[in-house]
């Protein structure tokens, strides 16, 4: 499985941004892709998931109401909109796969930086 990121870049607090994942090869067992982010220095952090057979969505809590998950079935890819976006919010940007079988694929990161 390849995992394709885009979407990241410079932006200015309060603005928003949309990052998008394309997932390519054995996606047909996919179970759910999702997002995980890491800022300099920091450990890396969970962000939201969804899965592919209902399209329910985990977020971590301090990001409800400004970041949203959806996804594309038919184009196998994976979308995160980040809203209202602030300085801490700057972190490299990761998509996942988990497949039904338990392997995880993990894309390169897209950097998201929010100036104040």
């Amino acid at each position: 499985v390849q995992l394709q990121a885009s979407g990241g870049g410079l932006v200015q607090a309060g603005d928003s941004l949309r990052l998008s994942c394309a997932a390519s090869g054995r996606t047909f067992s996919n179970y759910a892709m999702g997002w995980f982010r890491q800022a300099p220095g920091m450990e890396r952090e969970f962000v939201a998931l969804i899965k592919w057979t209902d399209s329910s969505t985990i977020y971590e809590d301090s990001l409800k109401g400004r970041f949203t998950i959806s996804r594309d079935n038919a184009k196998n890819t994976v979308a995160l909109q980040m809203n209202s976006l602030k300085p801490e919010d700057t972190a490299a940007y990761y998509c996942y796969v988990l497949l039904t079988n338990g392997a995880t694929y993990w894309g390169k990161g897209t950097l998201v930086t929010v100036s104040s």
